[in-house]
């Protein structure tokens, strides 16, 4: 079987972006495989979160730069890659209050 492999990604303005890898990262680290440095994580999302069955698992990869904080996300079918999208942007939202909204534009 050859499994599909979707992705997208966004460039999100912020000057805080580093400190969005780290609050992100320590969030879903106590739910999630996770992978962190200074300006980078790696958050894996296992196929069956949240009783999902999705076909693989998901990653969703963080990068910080000086200007903007960079989202690329890889699923297994349309509907992994739309639930990390909105769980991307959902939680973005919360950790962010006084920057909201940011502007997320998937690609």
């Amino acid at each position: 079987m050859t499994l599909t492999v979707l992705g997208s990604m966004t460039r999100i303005p912020t000057a805080h972006a580093a400190r969005h890898v780290q609050q992100l990262c320590a969030h879903w680290k106590q739910r999630f495989q996770v992978e962190l440095s200074e300006m980078r994580g790696v958050v894996r999302i296992p196929r069956d979160a949240r009783d999902a069955g999705w076909p693989a698992d998901g990653l969703i990869v963080l990068i910080a730069g000086v200007v903007d904080l960079e989202v690329r996300i890889e699923a297994s079918c349309a509907d992994q890659l739309e639930a990390m999208q909105s769980a991307v942007a959902r939680h973005l939202a919360r950790f962010t209050l006084r920057e909201a909204p940011l502007a997320i534009e998937w690609r």
